[in-house]
């Protein structure tokens, strides 16, 4: 049996921080693991921590360039580096979340052509999703995106947001 992966298993902590509001406690922890994977690491590694970065950040900015990291290390990473680690999903199931993101930090900063590029993006990836929970909330919310963009005029974004 293989250990577990104990960079992954530190993720893992970090998005509970996140998830039961300790935001700030997991941009610490998420920053620490940063500090030693770094930007040239494991591009696994890299992939799930910023997207996991990403999502507890209070400025959209920073959000956008964590989820930036987040896609050009997912375009790095094997499907046999995941199973490894493992993922139970390929690669290619990672791009619909990445792609749903990355469109949605653009409309909340305006930049609708970016947004709705990367909602066409993660639309066109959809097919590597399952029909489980997961892929039905992935697939939710870029219909919900697609939605707000359909409603979004260029003079700037509605409120509401799906982050996944």
């Amino acid at each position: 049996m293989t250990e577990p992966d104990a960079t992954m298993v530190r993720i893992g902590q970090g998005i509970e921080l996140g998830g039961s509001g300790e935001r700030e406690a997991a941009r610490r922890l998420f920053a620490e693991l940063w500090e030693e994977i770094g930007a040239t690491g494991d591009a696994l590694h890299r992939c799930a921590l910023a997207h996991s970065m990403a999502d507890v950040q209070d400025d959209v900015h920073e959000e956008l360039l964590w989820d930036l990291r987040a896609l050009e290390a997912a375009d790095l990473i094997t499907d046999e580096r995941a199973q490894r680690a493992g993922v139970a999903t390929a690669v290619s199931g990672f791009y619909p979340s990445l792609h749903l993101n990355l469109g949605e930090a653009y409309r909340k900063l305006g930049d609708l052509g970016r947004a709705r590029a990367h909602l066409e993006r993660g639309l066109a990836a959809v097919g590597a999703l399952g029909d489980d929970g997961y892929g039905k909330m992935i697939k939710g919310a870029l219909g919900r995106l697609a939605d707000r963009l359909s409603a979004t005029s260029d003079t700037g974004p509605p409120a509401t947001a799906d982050r996944h």
